[in-house]
């Protein structure tokens, strides 16, 4: 399908499911029959063109869907009047509104635990296939697909009004949601499989759905602080990448091609969110990610101040992934040995994930032990389903192994704290 219309499709999807929602009143029967809208106009779409109103065509397609399901239903004498008056035609007007919201809290319902209500967002909303959301999460994808109907048949249960929840349930449902964002952004940044290094379209909506959030709620400090987190290492994306596509990294990036416009309203965004004292992850990452963009020059970055928010950020989530980035800041300040020293018992927590691997390989090859270190980068290489992450560490250890010396001083890869473990 050509990327034009994949992108097309991904914006209407979560405004398509939100009209059918809101007109029949049944979520999930709705997401599965805009689903199949999405199918049949992946098919058509790229011979017949795409109709002069995508949206309306999508509407109609799936409310013919969820008319023909419910005649089939055993109560088919009962059902077929309100089937028949479900009926759109190509006059009805498509909806003015935007319902991602309250898309965003319905998926996020009480209900749902967040191993069940993220896939179910990242599916409704974000666009993502269960393959992909099966990858994200590492579970395989016939798992990942029982999650998600479980989920829906959950909100089915609930018959939650397709509007948005009191006050109070936003609160408590905010963190899922968040969370669902900064997945479909990580996924999008850096691809867990797939040719490419990254996908703009996935890290582009996950950018957009989280303006939506903060529109809604601007007085959300982490709201601003994970969109200010997107915005900072978007921001960087132009430089990560050579003409061919191939990874660059951060030690070797021309820093003048970084969006200086996305810098100045990140910036933006993180100082006000912090300046209200309610600290969160998000507003932490997103302050790291500002010290990166605020130095000109790889040896004016402030690795005093990013060791200082790492520790801050791994006392306040536990996360293993932090503690491997942590180190990172820590062997530019003390040397790769005291790094190294802190990945002991990482393992066990990460098990073979490839970052670790390629963290350890760098450190190794300052400290100068090279035999080990191309072990490490070949074992990283082996570990990541991304081509060119893959081709990059590949590349790392051939290198290495001729002995040959890296055209900067090697500085392992650090950004976004990247999931590390299944949600419950």
């Amino acid at each position: 399908m050509a990327s034009g219309i994949e992108g097309l499709l991904r914006e209407l999807a979560p405004r398509a499911l939100g009209a059918v929602a809101r007109r029949y009143g049944n979520f999930a029967d709705a997401e599965d029959a805009v689903q199949e809208a999405l199918i049949v106009a992946a098919g058509t779409w790229p011979v017949d063109g795409v109709p002069d109103h995508p949206l309306g065509w999508l509407i109609r397609v799936a409310s013919r869907r969820m008319g023909e399901q419910y005649r089939q239903d055993s109560a088919r004498r009962r059902r077929e009047d309100l089937a028949a008056s479900w009926s759109l035609t190509p006059r009805d007007p498509v909806p003015g509104s935007d319902d991602t919201l309250i898309l965003m809290f319905m998926c996020c319902h009480p209900s749902l635990t967040p191993g069940t209500s993220i896939p179910l967002t990242l599916r409704a909303v974000g666009g993502l296939t269960t393959r992909e959301i099966a990858a994200a999460f590492l579970v395989p994808e016939p798992t990942m697909a029982q999650r998600i109907s479980r989920a829906k048949a959950k909100v089915r249960e609930s018959n939650e009004s397709f509007t948005l929840p009191p006050e109070v349930e936003r609160t408590e449902r905010l963190r899922s949601i968040l969370h669902v964002l900064y997945l479909l952004f990580n996924e999008g940044y850096t691809t867990s499989s797939g040719p490419d290094l990254t996908r703009t379209d996935l890290s582009g909506e996950a950018i957009r759905l989280a303006r939506t959030v903060h529109e809604a709620l601007p007085r959300e400090p982490e709201v601003a602080g994970l969109l200010a987190l997107m915005l900072l290492t978007d921001a960087r994306r132009p430089g990560r990448t050579d003409a061919d596509g191939a990874l660059v990294p951060l030690t070797q990036q021309d820093r003048t091609r970084w969006d200086r416009d996305l810098i100045a309203e990140g910036m933006a965004l993180i100082t006000e969110a912090l300046e209200q004292h309610r600290i969160g992850e998000y507003q932490l990452q997103a302050a790291i990610a500002a010290v990166h963009d605020q130095a000109l020059r790889l040896e004016d970055t402030d690795w005093s101040e990013i060791r200082s928010l790492y520790a801050r950020l791994e006392t306040m989530t536990g996360n293993p992934m932090v503690r491997l980035n942590r180190a990172v800041a820590v062997a530019m300040l003390d040397g790769p040995r005291v790094g190294l020293a802190m990945l002991e018992g990482l393992d066990g927590e990460l098990g073979d994930h490839h970052r670790l691997h390629a963290v350890r390989a760098h450190l190794l090859e300052q400290e100068g032990d090279t035999e080990a270190a191309v072990a490490e980068f070949r074992l990283a290489a082996g570990r990541t389903t991304n081509l060119r992450e893959r081709q990059f560490l590949t590349t790392e250890a051939a290198r290495l192994a001729r002995g040959a010396t890296p055209p900067e001083q090697a500085t392992p890869q650090v950004g976004m704290v990247r999931p590390t473990s299944r949600p419950n």
